[in-house]
Order: structure tokens, then sequence, then C-alpha cells
């Protein structure tokens, strides 16, 4: 071998990295923003994983997860927040109205998936609407209000027409299982 074709070749093996890597696609990150301690929120973070597992996603190979935890400071949530926003994640679960509050007034521009237990996410600024929630707020709402009762009872009726009982599981402790009961019967008289 000529040393020029070795000096061609050798140049060539020393860019390949260079390429591979340029190839490879950024891991998503993905922010999570908890009120509570690390401790207590292990079991749900730990479904978190499962649920992105079983969806094809893995910690550390084709996603990643940066956690933060309030301890039960809602004073923290700026704070933390904010840290999440500058490392530009892809969207951050937000797991409390409080810290949701909190992280729109950090950003308006960073997808939020939001859950929580709030009878009215437009009176609190979270939504636009709940037809078009427009912003950079999505999420699950867990509410008694008659309205939310009477359109998921009108959703079922619409998945599986022709029924004539619902049964309500509700746990004692839920911060607004009596708003629930209360709803059900005029929902129900409404869905008929």
């Amino acid at each position: 071998m000529r040393r020029r074709e070795f000096i061609t070749l050798l140049g060539g093996a020393t860019t390949w990295p260079l390429v591979a890597r340029a190839q490879q696609q950024a891991m998503p990150l993905v922010g999570l923003m908890s009120p509570l301690s690390v401790a207590t929120a292990a079991r749900n973070l730990a479904a978190f994983r499962n649920g992105l597992r079983e969806l094809g996603y893995t910690e550390g190979r084709n996603i990643k997860i940066e956690s933060r935890f309030a301890d039960g400071v809602a004073d923290r949530f700026p704070a933390l927040v904010a840290d999440l926003v500058a490392l530009k994640p892809a969207a951050i679960l937000v797991g409390s109205t409080s810290a949701t509050l909190a992280a729109c007034k950090v950003t308006r521009t960073t997808p939020m998936i939001w859950f929580g237990s709030v009878d009215d996410p437009v009176a609190l600024g979270l939504v636009e609407s709940f037809a078009r929630p427009g912003g950079n707020v999505t999420g699950f709402l867990l509410s008694s209000d008659a309205r939310m009762v009477t359109k998921r009872l009108e959703l079922l009726l619409d998945a599986a027409p022709g029924f004539s009982r619902v049964g309500v599981l509700l746990a004692p402790d839920y911060a607004t299982a009596d708003g629930t009961m209360k709803s059900i019967t005029p929902a129900a008289r409404v869905g008929h």
C-alpha cells in the first residue's frame, strides 16, 4: 500500500465516529415535576417508567427522564420548573395543580402534561376551554363537576349503547368523592 492511500484510509477512518455520532438522534428528554418527596413518589415514578417500557421506551436507552421533587414545599416549584425548562425537555409531566400553575408562570412554550383533581381548569387559567385548551398545557381531569360526569356517561353510552346500570367505585378519601356522588344521579337521568 502506498503512503498516499494509507493516509487517505487513515483519514477516512478517523471521520467514521463523527459521521456515526451525527446520525444518532438525540434522546428525547421528559421532565417530571412532583410536589412529593422522592420516597413518597417512588411508587408513582416506578409505574410511570413501567408504562413507558410497555410503550417501548427504556430510560437511558431511548428516553431520558429528569425528575424534580418539591418535598411538599410549594414555594420550590418555580425554581424547580425553571431548572427543568432550562434543560429543554420535549415535555414536562406535572403532578399537581399548584405545580402546574407555577410552571405556567415560568413557561408558556414547553409542553406540560398535567393531571389532578380540580373542578375548573378554565377558571384557574390552565386551559382556555374544554373544547379547545390552547396554550401549552394538556392533561387528565378528575372532576366532580356535573357537566363532566354527564359527559363521561354520554361517552360511555356512545361506546356501549344499551346498558342500564353503571357501577361507581371511589376511594373514600378521594378529594371530590362527595361531589361526584351527588352529580351521578342527575347525570344518569340526562344520559337516558
